[in-house]
């Protein structure tokens, strides 16, 4: 496991290599992709995690009190206010886990997106925010999980230049001195421009960059059909008991 905390009553997580490919989509043999998930939910003592079938968009579904369909959803972000345990899969492109907190609300409002360069800036946090909020949310954290960093996402010129048009801080340069685009803090910025804190766990974004780290799936470094989760579930009660 990259990464795994509790708050307020709920985990919070971020696969690594180690649980294996998590994604049914990319080519892997679909019952071994169930199994792992399986193990992993086990691991976490989750239940069932609902994913979503990704697609660089902006859409957000609400799982809250819906069977396991054979098919998951096509959307970017999912929400539930039931505590359905969610999921995320990515590989270079930015995860993110959203907890929200209402008003005497028996369970937390649960939230991730896939926040890929598109996503991001055609506003898939964003609706993901609002999503919760429409939904009671009045505190929301989040986590930004292992993603490639400013430093080593080379995009050409003028995809850099349309960037930063469309959100502006988003261009970089680099580490090599070519063009870029900064994600990690791109994403910060439009949350925290919506009110929401973010856990300083992953503030160090050389250190959750997926492309230095063998430890993470890397498209860029290796056109991997591995893919990580990023994936928020209530805890049990007797864990706080």
């Amino acid at each position: 496991m990259w990464f795994r905390t509790e708050h307020d009553a709920v985990g919070v997580a971020f696969t690594s290599v180690a649980e294996g490919n998590l994604a049914a989509h990319t080519g892997d043999e679909p019952a071994e992709v169930a199994r792992r998930r399986r193990d992993l939910e086990r691991v976490l003592g989750s239940g069932p995690v609902r994913y979503v079938r990704q697609v660089h968009g902006t859409e957000v579904v609400d799982v809250t009190a819906t069977d396991v369909p054979d098919t998951a959803p096509e959307a970017d972000a999912a929400v539930s206010t039931d505590g359905t345990p969610l999921g995320i899969l990515t590989a270079d492109c930015l995860p993110v886990v959203l907890v929200g907190r209402g008003e005497g609300g028996p369970a937390p409002l649960l939230g991730v997106a896939h926040a890929g360069r598109r996503g991001l800036l055609d506003g898939v946090l964003q609706n993901a925010v609002h999503a919760l909020r429409e939904r009671g949310a009045r505190e929301v954290t989040a986590w930004i999980g292992p993603a490639v960093c400013g430093s080593c996402y080379e995009v050409p010129e003028a995809m850099a230049q349309d960037a930063e048009r469309s959100l502006p801080g988003i261009a970089t340069t680099t580490s090599w001195g070519t063009p870029g685009l900064d994600l990690p803090a791109a994403a910060r910025a439009v949350l925290e421009a919506h009110g929401v804190r973010i856990d300083p766990a992953c503030d160090d974004r050389r250190a959750w960059c997926t492309l230095e780290h063998p430890d993470l799936f890397s498209y860029r470094r290796g056109a991997t059909p591995g893919r990580i989760a990023g994936l928020v579930w209530p805890l049990a009660r007797k864990e706080h008991a």
